[in-house]
């Protein structure tokens, strides 16, 4: 399937930009990339590759001429200068959208909240965040809406925390559930006894962020909830975790927070972790009734299958060996 829609993925080379910019490419749209360093994943790479800085935003403005869709998914690694860079990027990418025509889709979380909207939160949530990072997201979010004052169309799609897909060796699950690049011997869950927690997916994530893309009309600005995989407990992701393997027995270790924390005033992204501690400490569970209503059916890998591919990516579990197992 071909069509003349083209898209500008800024973030495209990071876990949720390169996933969807992989599924609009299967979906038929062109696809552009946004990098300081653009290095092509392959000589029949099929991402058209521009390089440039998305805080600049006549680079983007540029970038985005012709596209019908800007796909946001820029955020900095190791939560490092967020007070400075993520705003001014969402910036660009509205001025880009403006002048494009384009629409902007922005893949969000669940910083937006506060404890007033747990356990269970949908787009009318009250959004009374804790954290710096969380009054961020919501500037973010009235920046955007104040946009569709003006006509610039943008959708964000709130979801849990990120495991599996591309470049999942920066997410949470990489290093707090299991250890990325280091065979199976325990498996550990950052998440409170007893708390539940979203996850997500993000080959089931980019599906819907790119099934979004397809339709057409709605509110100037919009926002769904993509619920995930949510584990009510702090048991179903250890569960999972152990069935992929096929280790019933694999030990569980303690997640070493109180580590994270003496280390925190000495490392940015510890120190950024436990800020944001208060998510793992208390049940928020992402109503997605609007989403399936709009869609249909939320896309849905099943648990084992979601995980074991995402142990395999990380090199945590070996191919041939899986699949034996998981038969």
């Amino acid at each position: 399937m071909t069509n003349d829609r083209t898209a500008l993925v800024l973030g495209a080379t990071g876990g949720v930009g390169g996933e969807v910019a992989q599924v609009l490419l299967n979906k038929g749209w062109r696809v552009r990339g946004l990098s300081r360093h653009p290095k092509p994943f392959g000589a029949s790479d099929p991402i058209q590759w521009l390089g440039g800085d998305a805080m600049d935003a006549q680079t983007v403005t540029d970038a985005a001429t012709g596209t019908q869709l800007i796909v946001h998914a820029l955020n900095p690694p190791g939560y490092k200068d967020w007070d400075k860079l993520v705003l001014p990027m969402i910036d660009n990418g509205i001025a880009a959208a403006k002048a494009a025509g384009a629409r902007l889709l922005v893949p969000g979380n669940a910083y937006n909240f506060g404890p007033d909207a747990f356990p269970l939160a949908n787009e009318a949530s009250p959004q009374h965040p804790r954290t710096r990072k969380g009054a961020i997201r919501v500037e973010m979010e009235r920046r955007l809406a104040q946009a569709g004052e003006t006509g610039v169309r943008s959708t964000v799609v709130r979801a849990g925390d990120f495991f599996g897909g591309r470049n999942a060796a920066s997410s949470m699950f990489a290093h707090g559930v299991v250890k990325a690049g280091q065979p199976l011997t325990a498996v550990s869950t950052p998440v409170e006894r007893g708390a539940g927690h979203a996850w997500a997916y993000l080959p089931d994530l980019a599906q819907t962020v790119a099934a979004l893309a397809d339709r057409d009309g709605g509110q100037a600005f919009e926002t769904y909830h993509f619920a995930g995989h949510f584990d009510p407990d702090a048991t179903r992701m250890i569960a999972a975790v152990r069935a992929a393997a096929g280790r019933p027995d694999l030990p569980l270790k303690a997640f070493p927070w109180s580590a994270v924390m003496l280390a925190s005033p000495f490392v940015t992204t510890l120190r950024e972790l436990m800020e944001m501690r208060y998510l793992w400490r208390q049940t928020l569970q992402l109503d997605n009734a609007k989403l399936v209503r709009t869609l249909g059916a939320e896309p849905h890998t099943p648990w084992e299958e979601a995980v074991r591919a995402t142990l395999i990516g990380l090199g945590c579990l070996p191919a041939q060996n899986s699949t034996r197992q998981a038969a």
